[in-house]
């Protein structure tokens, strides 16, 4: 285990992050991206709200973190911001390029779906439902 400025702690390899005051990783690398400890978080979730503009407290109160845990991931998008643009812009077109394939993969089936004509209780419940939307309108 070694630090690195007193955050950094190389581990086969890769990396954790600790807090200072803590020895328990904060941030972590996973096949996924780096990570927060404990969570399935990764800094591409804290990166969407950041480039949102979201402020600290919203995106923690969001993404159900802690103080420290929010705050170790924005010190290490804004100490590697370079590094982790680039990952981010990485993920953003693999997010892409996976909803093209399933929109594609898919296509046909939403066709068939949209040709079938709805089933009597279907019918029912679209009145219902444009009903409600009606009366959300007039509000």
């Amino acid at each position: 285990m070694i630090q690195f400025e007193g955050y950094f702690v190389m581990i086969q390899g890769g990396f954790t992050m600790t807090s200072a005051s803590h020895e328990q990783p904060t941030l972590i690398r996973t096949e996924r991206g780096i990570a927060i400890a404990g969570t399935r978080i990764t800094l591409y979730d804290v990166m969407d709200y950041w480039k949102a503009q979201y402020p600290p407290q919203l995106i923690r109160e969001k993404l159900g973190l802690n103080d420290e845990q929010i705050r170790s991931a924005l010190d290490y998008i804004e100490t590697h911001r370079t590094e982790v643009e680039e990952e981010y812009q990485e993920f953003l077109q693999t997010a892409e390029e996976i909803r093209c394939y399933w929109e594609q993969r898919n296509r046909q089936k939403f066709a068939e779906i949209a040709a079938k004509s709805p089933q009597p209780d279907q019918e029912k419940l679209r009145a219902k439902l444009q009903d409600w939307k009606a009366r959300l309108e007039l509000l």
